[in-house]
């Protein structure tokens, strides 16, 4: 029997105890692929995007949550770096759905030191 399938009064007793699944502030769902969990099904789809350029030929040594150290031992964790070949520049990439005032920080940081970020 499932949890949603029982009484109301049973069903708070068993919530109260175990807890209730709680929601992402953002809405966001996590997501799998090939065996990696994605903080959203956004940044998944990206990661599918970048695989099928890898396999075409058109990026390289796409690495995934590469962590950067900024002024003042900041750090910003990039969700995907790649090497682009049709424009011949890494492309450090970042899935947003919601830009919090922490990552607007964050990305003015990496371009003080000449990086930009690619918001997909």
């Amino acid at each position: 029997m499932r949890i949603s399938e029982l009484p109301p009064h049973m069903r708070k007793q068993v919530e109260d105890k175990i807890g209730t699944p709680k929601k992402s502030k953002y809405g966001n769902v996590k997501t799998q692929v090939d065996g990696t969990t994605f903080m959203s099904k956004h940044e998944a789809e990206i990661y599918s995007e970048l695989q099928l350029l890898e396999k075409a030929g058109e990026i390289t040594a796409l690495s995934l949550q590469v962590p950067f150290t900024l002024a003042g031992g900041v750090k910003y964790i990039a969700d995907f770096v790649y090497y682009d070949k049709r424009n011949q520049e890494w492309t450090v990439a970042d899935a947003k759905g919601f830009k919090t005032d922490t990552y607007k920080i964050k990305k003015k940081l990496m371009a003080e030191i000449g990086v930009e970020i690619s918001e997909r």
